[in-house]
């Protein structure tokens, strides 16, 4: 017995779907499953995407069509489903969605989460440089009431071991010095835990979980790792293995299991 959280940005959720993301997900057998970016409204996904695996989902969708959005599909019913962090911008762009299960024992939750992207213009950029100052102090807070797991298109890879090129992208979005000096902080002072790098701190290339569909990323294996499970310690101790799924492609996104020795 153990607790199986996979996450994935699906790049739609429709068109993950007609990639076989069921038929893997039924296979994967996990307990949870945090997708992001399902670029659709709950009208969409009603009667046919509700439900994966026999898990259900919880949904998080943007106001604008076709954008953003984000999903918890959960084996065990939770105790309460938060969405948005209290934050009229962002909330408004479909990326929160927290499942608590509190017990007399612990208090805990699953987060989906899928932050901004700044790569298409100093706009969006801005955007998300507000979204690291609100989302910082909504964790540490969260942090301080209840241990939790949060997965996620966190998009900023960390370390020079977290892409393929990351000398010629030292000045592009997903890797500027403010971002990745964000996600020092967040891991030191912070103290949650980057799972992945706790199972498999030196791994380079294996590592990557998202590729360009420009030139031949994919095939050359030009990736970035910008996919996570962040956790508070106790839970993120409990981490045993690792998996990044990429023998089938859903997105542009592979998911990333982790199985961790715990029950909800």
């Amino acid at each position: 017995m153990g607790f199986r959280l996979i996450s994935l940005n699906v790049n739609g959720i429709r068109s993950a779907a007609n990639k076989g993301l069921q038929d893997w997900a039924e296979s994967a057998a996990a307990d949870c499953m945090g997708v992001q970016e399902l670029k659709a409204h709950h009208a969409d996904i009603a009667g046919s995407l509700d439900s994966i695996a026999g898990m259900k989902g919880h949904f998080h969708c943007a106001e604008k069509k076709g954008y953003s959005g984000v999903g918890l599909y959960l084996k065990k019913k939770p105790r309460e489903v938060i969405t948005g962090i209290g934050n009229p911008e962002f909330d408004a762009e479909g990326r929160w969605v927290e499942a608590r299960y509190d017990t007399a024992r612990r208090k805990l939750s699953i987060i989906s989460c899928y932050f901004p992207s700044g790569s298409s213009s100093e706009e969006r950029q801005q955007a998300k440089f507000r979204f690291l100052a609100l989302i910082y102090p909504h964790l540490m807070r969260l942090k301080e009431e209840r241990e939790f797991i949060l997965v996620g298109d966190v998009n900023i890879a960390h370390r020079e071991a977290d892409l393929k090129n990351w000398k010629g992208n030292q000045k592009n979005s997903g890797f500027l010095p403010e971002e990745r000096a964000w996600m020092t902080r967040l891991l030191s002072e912070g103290g949650l835990v980057d799972v992945y790098r706790r199972l498999h701190p030196d791994t380079t290339d294996e590592s990557y979980t998202w590729w360009s569909n420009r030139g031949q990323a994919w095939a050359k294996n030009v990736g970035w790792r910008i996919d996570y499970h962040l956790a508070t310690p106790g839970l993120a101790a409990k981490a045993r293995a690792a998996h990044i799924h990429k023998a089938q492609r859903f997105s542009d996104h592979a998911p990333l299991t982790i199985d961790y020795d715990f029950t909800l």
